[in-house]
């Protein structure tokens, strides 16, 4: 099997694993959307590692269009072509294209388990930082809080409410997996065609 097939058909199972666990979300409280997983976020943060970034950003573009496809409701709520985009920039497309970035630290920090920790940490705050965006600027005009709450304060309270807890998971169970895993992370088994 030539390195590019190769390449798409894990990039492919690995886009599918996300967007199953996607799926299985501890919903709780967030009626707006949102929603703990059970490490959506993991396959890409592989996929970032194992083939790059180029890659990585490429696999978490696809992932996004096939989130915003399973959300589309959402961009519905839009009341005009710029609160569509805006839904689309940064609930999905900026939001989880950034998780392609993971593998940025791999250079800069020498231990390996520290770069997977930072980058994912990153990587997740950068996707908090655009549902925030989001919130603030777009949902909150949309559907004002019931508490009253200035809209950066409750957009912030109400994304890191369930991207905190996502991070948490996500950083933790890569740092984990990449004991058993580390050839596969680093693509040490691949050769190129």
């Amino acid at each position: 099997m030539s390195f590019n097939t190769k390449r798409l058909v894990e990039s492919a199972i690995m886009i599918a694993l996300g967007t199953v666990l996607s799926l299985f979300t501890f919903s709780g409280p967030w009626v707006y959307g949102g929603g703990i997983t059970i490490c959506s976020m993991l396959p890409l943060v592989i996929l970032s590692h194992r083939y790059g970034t180029k890659w990585g950003v490429f696999s978490s573009l696809v992932y996004a269009v096939i989130q915003m496809i399973l959300g589309f409701s959402n961009v519905q709520y839009a009341q005009n072509v710029w609160q569509a985009i805006g839904i689309i920039l940064f609930d999905y497309i900026i939001a989880f294209g950034v998780i392609g970035f993971a593998d940025c630290f791999n250079g800069v920090i020498k231990n390996r388990y520290a770069s997977i920790a930072v980058g994912t940490v990153v990587v997740l705050l950068g996707r908090l930082a655009c549902h925030f965006i989001s919130g603030w600027i777009i949902w909150e005009a949309m559907f004002p809080n019931e508490l009253g709450w200035a809209a950066p304060i409750w957009s912030i309270a109400y994304n890191a409410s369930y991207m905190v807890p996502e991070i948490i998971i996500t950083t933790i169970a890569a740092v984990i997996l990449y004991k058993p895993l580390g050839r596969y992370f680093r693509g040490e088994d691949l050769k190129k065609a």
